[in-house]
């Protein structure tokens, strides 16, 4: 049973169609202890990162305590930038701090990983865009082609580390999908990406259904 975690700005409409286009069974949790169920938890969101400040202590002690019983968890949008250690956006809003470092906003100019000249950039940044794979092993991009198109709404974006396993281009490459261990993060909208996003909602699925049938990892 997935977990889908409602703190007041994730698009959890879009989201339940989703899963429920996927075959998932899924519900909302009302409490961090009600987590102690899930197989999967998913942290979806939408707007400014300060409005992930209702994840409190409770809430993340919950999903680090489900990580330690291999539960795994997939972020979207600010729900990826919330598995860092927080962001520009919101500076004393502390993210989950699963994966190091802090978000940014995305730089209003630059050359691009081509060395063109540097052009004004649309900020935020919304549309469809390739999520070009680093080649680093990925169980969330399993059977998605290098460069498939996937749909973004953002202005802040994550920091590149060696849980980047996709990148995307605008002006300036990011970290589009990011993945360590358990922990995994899109910062596209999955639920807005046609087959894109609906087969890599079936991989975290797989994920969930690993963890509970206790495949090792």
């Amino acid at each position: 049973m997935i977990a889908l975690v409602d703190y007041g700005a994730g698009n959890l409409t879009s989201v339940r169609k989703a899963l429920t286009a996927v075959g998932a069974s899924f519900w909302t949790p009302a409490s961090p202890e009600e987590l102690a169920q899930a197989t999967g938890i998913i942290v979806p969101g939408v707007g400014h990162f300060s409005t992930t400040a209702t994840l409190d202590g409770r809430w993340q002690d919950a999903i680090r305590a489900a990580l330690a019983r291999g539960v795994p968890l997939l972020g979207i949008c600010v729900g990826l930038q919330w598995l860092f250690e927080g962001s520009e956006e919101a500076p004393d809003v502390p993210g989950l701090g699963v994966l190091p470092g802090r978000c940014v906003k995305l730089d209003p100019e630059g050359s691009g990983a081509s060395g063109r000249r540097p052009y004004q950039l649309k900020v935020p940044h919304v549309g469809w865009n390739a999520l070009k794979q680093t080649g680093r092993p990925s169980r969330l991009l399993a059977g998605i082609p290098d460069e498939a198109q996937a749909y973004f709404t953002h202005s802040y974006v994550a920091p590149d580390s060696d849980a980047t396993v996709a990148i995307t281009e605008h002006g300036v490459p990011f970290p589009s999908v990011v993945e360590r261990g358990l922990v995994f993060g899109a910062q596209f909208h999955p639920e807005k990406s046609g087959e894109t996003g609906l087969k890599m909602l079936r991989n975290f699925l797989e994920s969930a259904e690993e963890g509970r049938s206790g495949v090792a990892r």
